[in-house]
């Protein structure tokens, strides 16, 4: 997009107004992909697909050489939760999130791993992995991602050997991957700031940086290590510009899709996205 597809950069847009409209601000903010949630973050209701609508954008997004778009589970998805309604809800959104991604092949789908809720990570760990055996298929053309989590309550996915023990009772690899997000490996205690080549190597000691196919671009309102998880604009929190800029240009990270989930409106994240796009350097 503009001589700049090196550097692919979106933001969370609203799937309600439909993927063109989705696609036309993405393009009106100097962006080349985007996420959106597949449905209410804090509800179960997704909305009615319009082929034409779908049509039309893949279109748009061959034409302005769009990135792959990361697709969003909602908050509410929960697959290692103590309560069956609860594994059942997430197992049948999930199920239905995947089937619906089909009429836009070869994109990406995002999920927290979930709570365990007292159970232990073990018996956590053991339940994510038994849904995801139970969604994935051999034909689907949508990656499904593990989220890097901050580690607040009893959230699995805190760290990378979390993610690596889920990711080994996967039956269909190729269908998996990772996204980075930048606040939560921040808070869960991860030095991106002053050692982001030693939390790089460690990723790819523990998983594979093969794996890692988006990133979460995020500061933090939070030091590190809080376990919080409070979303930060881009030079406004304790990650700072200096430390986004190196994880943008950094050659093993360069190549991603990153996606911003800053607290922002859609003339905000233009100005962080202007502002990534000078601090990437060609």
């Amino acid at each position: 997009m503009n001589g700049k597809a090196m550097f692919s950069i979106g933001c969370h847009l609203s799937v309600s107004k439909g993927f063109m409209a989705m696609g036309r601000d993405a393009l009106a903010i100097d962006a080349d992909t985007f996420q959106f949630f597949t449905r209410n973050p804090r509800g179960s209701k997704a909305k009615d697909i319009d082929p034409a609508d779908i049509a039309a954008f893949l279109q748009f997004a061959a034409d302005h050489h769009f990135a792959p778009l990361l697709a969003h589970a909602p908050y509410t998805l929960n697959p290692c939760s103590a309560d069956p309604k609860t594994r059942e809800f997430a197992l049948a959104t999930m199920q239905d999130d995947l089937a619906r991604l089909e009429l836009l092949p070869g994109n990406l789908y995002n999920f927290h791993p979930g709570s365990h809720v007292g159970q232990g990570e073990a018996a956590g760990i053991a339940l994510i992995t038994a849904q995801l055996n139970a969604v994935l298929t051999p034909q689907q053309t949508t990656t499904v991602l593990l989220e890097t989590m901050a580690g607040k309550g009893s959230e699995v996915g805190r760290s990378f050997q979390e993610l690596r023990r889920i990711l080994d009772g996967v039956v269909l690899q190729d269908k998996m991957g990772i996204c980075l997000d930048t606040c939560h490996v921040h808070d869960a205690g991860y030095d991106i700031v002053d050692d982001l080549d030693g939390v790089l190597t460690e990723f790819d000691a523990v998983i594979g940086l093969g794996r890692l196919r988006a990133i979460h671009l995020n500061d933090s309102l939070n030091p590190r290590g809080s376990r919080k998880d409070r979303h930060a604009r881009i030079g406004h929190g304790h990650i700072g510009v200096e430390a986004i800029a190196r994880i943008i240009n950094h050659p093993r990270l360069r190549h991603l899709p990153f996606l911003l989930e800053t607290p922002n409106e859609l003339p905000g994240y233009a100005e962080e996205i202007a502002l990534l796009r000078r601090l990437y350097r060609d």
